[in-house]
């Protein structure tokens, strides 16, 4: 999925220690994306730009597409990163420079490992369900994975099972005992929560992980806190465990992981560490190297903007600034 605007990462939030059970309740924003679609855009922010390795979340619909074209993105490059793709409702079809068509419908991902740099494109297809909803995330691949070559996995069959009053589906990492087939090169959690019934519902987490908490569809309430789609939920770091209420049917994406210790620089499609890569990386797709050819899409690749006139710099993930 293409980034529509760029904004510097940092690895942890200011302040926050390695035990900080808080919560911090984030909206998000509009951003357009292709020529049809509008996301709510979650991550990066300002105050909270990461949440473990994760570092960016749009969350798109539910939207009426029955008379519309869809979702329409023409091909662009990726590297330095992992795309994660989820649906509640609809159907995307992926196609890539490895040479990938695949189509995603709910209850299945889709996994896209850049490496060093891959192109793809994702559309509706013409005969599309009358809605579409779901989430796109990245995680910011460690050295080595982000020099190392590019990957696409789709998963039909994932880990699915009741824990009390909530339904897990577990996306990436693990949770629970159970482990995703999804591969993923950093501790991290990705599972989507349907509440059942409107008693509170928990799990058991990681206190060495920090936590977020996307409402995708109804509203729940953490810490006192009302989650409702369009706002993320900081939980903090330091957690055994934590409770939610809301009404059935509810569901949620839980996020977490490993604070991430490799400061950042993101800027358009491209996560990297310092401007020279950003720079280098804008400049192979414009040149139509590295990033391969995403064969029988029916529009040209996207151009990438142009670049700043200042200096991109990392953050450090105590959120100084770094050359």
């Amino acid at each position: 999925m293409e980034r529509t605007e760029s904004m510097p990462a940092q690895t942890r939030p200011p302040g926050v220690a390695t035990a900080d059970p808080g919560s911090v309740l984030l909206p998000g924003h509009d951003v357009p994306l292709g020529r049809y679609t509008t996301v709510r855009r979650l991550l990066p922010q300002r105050t909270r730009r990461m949440v473990g390795a994760w570092c960016f979340v749009d969350h798109f619909g539910p939207d009426d597409v029955a008379q519309r074209p869809g979702m329409e993105v023409p091909p662009h490059p990726h590297t330095g990163l992992q795309t994660v793709t989820w649906l509640l409702d609809g159907e995307i079809l992926h196609r890539d420079s490895l040479g990938s068509v695949q189509p995603i419908r709910p209850g299945q991902l889709n996994v896209m490992t850049s490496g060093h740099g891959i192109a793809h494109s994702e559309r509706s297809p013409a005969d599309h369900p009358p809605l579409m909803h779901g989430v796109q995330l990245w995680v910011a691949l460690p050295d080595p994975a982000r020099s190392g070559p590019a990957d696409f996995a789709h998963h039909a069959q994932l880990p699915r099972w009741r824990a009390g009053e909530l339904s897990v589906t577990l996306l990436v990492g693990e949770l629970g005992g159970e482990r995703s087939p999804a591969r993923v090169h950093t501790p991290l959690v990705g599972a989507q929560l349907e509440l059942a019934g409107g008693a509170a519902a928990g799990l058991p987490l990681r206190p060495d992980f920090e936590y977020a908490l996307l409402a995708l569809d109804g509203a729940a309430e953490v810490d006192g806190a009302r989650v409702a789609p369009g706002a993320l939920l900081w939980l903090g770091t330091g957690r055994a465990e934590f409770t939610v209420r809301g009404e059935p049917g509810t569901r949620l994406m839980l996020l977490g992981g490993a604070p991430f210790e490799e400061p950042l620089v993101m800027w358009w499609n491209f996560v990297g560490r310092s401007h020279e890569e950003i720079l280098a990386a804008r400049e192979d797709w414009m040149a139509g190297r590295r990033f391969g050819t995403v064969a029988d899409d029916p529009d040209p690749p996207l151009p990438a903007p142009a670049l700043p006139t200042v200096r991109l710099k990392a953050r450090d993930r105590a959120g100084g600034w770094r050359d």
